[in-house]
């Protein structure tokens, strides 16, 4: 409002300069420009961001199978957790030896983190494995990869408007600039005349 209300009070202002009504064009476009491409913007980034991360999702689920694993010993205290979103301040872990049958019919035993407070031999628990038995992260969720979409759109609509206000600015510095110019020149013009009554008569 402000903007249209300065191309409003230039519109026939003696004062008014020809960079005056240009910055005041160049602000009333780069707010439109806001208003239309910053959301477009969001939107495209959102959108394949939310098709590579569910796709990712598919990916994951199609190579990742939950199996049950039963605890052998327990090992000594773990070792800092390496998927943060797998715990949390109330979750205890702990580290045994546990043994495990792949999807592939395959057995394995090894190291494994377990959320179980008190582990104890035959307990068992679930991990994740691919299909040969090796131990891998548990695969991204929908929700997550759909939160994850609508931060990235939201940081591309963010970044969009930073641009545009920076290529505002910019614009506007190299007017000022230009104008400053133009100062100097006439004051150069008018610097031996300057003071003196009567001077040009």
């Amino acid at each position: 409002m402000r903007t249209i209300g300065g191309l409003w009070r230039w519109r026939r202002n003696p004062l008014r300069r020809r960079t005056d009504l240009a910055e005041a064009w160049l602000a009333l476009l780069a707010l439109l420009l806001i208003a239309v491409v910053a959301p477009l913007a969001g939107v495209a980034a959102g959108a394949a961001a939310e098709h590579a991360l569910q796709q990712s999702v598919r990916d994951q689920h199609r190579a990742r199978h939950e199996v049950v694993a039963t605890v052998v010993r327990k090992l000594t205290r773990a070792p800092l957790e390496p998927d943060p979103e797998a715990s949390s301040a109330q979750d205890p872990r702990s580290r045994v030896l546990a043994g495990w049958r792949a999807p592939d019919g395959s057995a394995h035993q090894g190291k494994v983190i377990t959320v179980l407070r008190s582990p104890h031999r035959g307990d068992h628990f679930p991990i994740w494995t691919d299909r040969h038995g090796r131990l891998v992260g548990r695969p991204l969720d929908t929700a997550t990869a759909t939160t994850h979409a609508v931060l990235a759109g939201v940081a591309a609509a963010l970044m969009t408007v930073v641009l545009l206000e920076a290529a505002r600015r910019l614009i506007v510095w190299r007017m000022v600039l230009g104008r400053y110019a133009r100062w100097d020149q006439a004051w150069d013009r008018a610097g031996p005349d300057w003071g003196r009554t009567g001077t040009g008569s």
